[in-house]
């Protein structure tokens, strides 16, 4: 069984003796002259040998006291570089989002900044990917994707819901000739090969007798396809949340509001290990109060 000197007492002589002054160990340690001089006289009593000779002048350490504080000294600097080593690495700095990359650009990036004004102290890294979440492979805290089904997991948070309608450039109503849903035949429709709804499904959600539009654009990512509706090229299918301001602006619309609509929710998903990590935390409900002002400016649009 190890036989150690009280702790107080110890810290009050090592700072003593390392300022060789009593004046200077109160001041760092927080506490009064007349405490650490206690602590030292205790010190001195479980030890049965004097550690410093005091006199009205100066103060002097012992032999005794050199010989302890030679120990002491490089001990607590030991200490102090571990736990600090220790609370540097239990403290993350840094925080990977992976998203999908239509999401990431129209939706994530013009609001981080909120979170990094928040949160000045951390990096962020953001990645984009529709591929399956794998935090084996891939080095990323947080993964975002949308899925029609409830994940169910209890590392996942849900904060938003997507509604998947065909939004296209307000010149393609310019003639009456998109009023209702069979009309959509005589348009271009534009795909894209990560859509969350094909528009064989819409077709049918909305009750189309057929569906055979005039042209098909094929694209690879919902970014290119939502430009190309952008520029008056066909209509498309794409989550309302991501196109919810160019409506409110006039820049899009919606012809047919949310006929045949179809929704699923977004999820914030981090690493089992990580769902302890304040930063991790601090991420999520940051995003969930970012999808409220969201999904109430869509909520005032499909009243209006």
């Amino acid at each position: 069984m190890r036989k150690i000197p009280p702790l107080n007492a110890i810290k009050a002589f090592e700072s003593a003796g390392r300022h060789n002054s009593f004046t200077r160990a109160s001041e760092e340690l927080c506490v009064s002259h007349g405490a650490i001089s206690k602590q030292v006289a205790i010190l001195e009593n479980w030890l049965g040998t004097r550690l410093f000779i005091r006199t009205q002048s100066q103060l002097e350490i012992t032999q005794a006291g050199k010989t302890l504080l030679a120990t002491l000294t490089p001990a607590f600097d030991r200490i102090a570089l571990t736990t600090m080593q220790l609370m540097e690495r239990q403290t993350p700095t840094a925080l990977s989002v992976n998203a999908p990359p239509t999401f990431t650009m129209r939706w994530l990036i013009p609001r981080i900044s909120a979170f990094q004004k928040a949160h000045p102290e951390i990096e962020i890294k953001l990645t984009t990917s529709t591929a399956p979440i794998n935090f084996r492979e891939f080095d990323y805290d947080i993964a975002i994707r949308g899925s029609h089904m409830d994940l169910g997991l209890d590392n996942s948070i849900p904060f938003m819901t997507e509604t998947i309608i065909p939004i296209c450039h307000p010149d393609l109503l310019w003639d009456d000739s998109l009023e209702n849903p069979e009309d959509i035949n005589r348009f271009t429709v534009i795909s894209y090969d990560t859509e969350p709804m094909k528009w064989s499904e819409w077709s049918k959600t909305a009750d189309l007798k057929e569906f055979r539009p005039a042209n098909i654009l094929q694209f690879e990512q919902m970014y290119f396809a939502l430009q190309a509706a952008s520029e008056g090229l066909g209509i498309v299918l794409v989550p309302l949340f991501l196109v919810a301001e160019d409506i409110a602006t006039g820049k899009l619309c919606a012809p047919f509001g949310t006929l045949g609509a179809r929704q699923r929710k977004y999820y914030a998903i981090s690493r089992l290990s990580g769902s302890e990590n304040p930063i991790v935390k601090d991420f999520c409900n940051w995003i969930s109060k970012e999808s409220i002002g969201t999904e109430a400016m869509i909520k005032d649009l499909l009243t209006a």
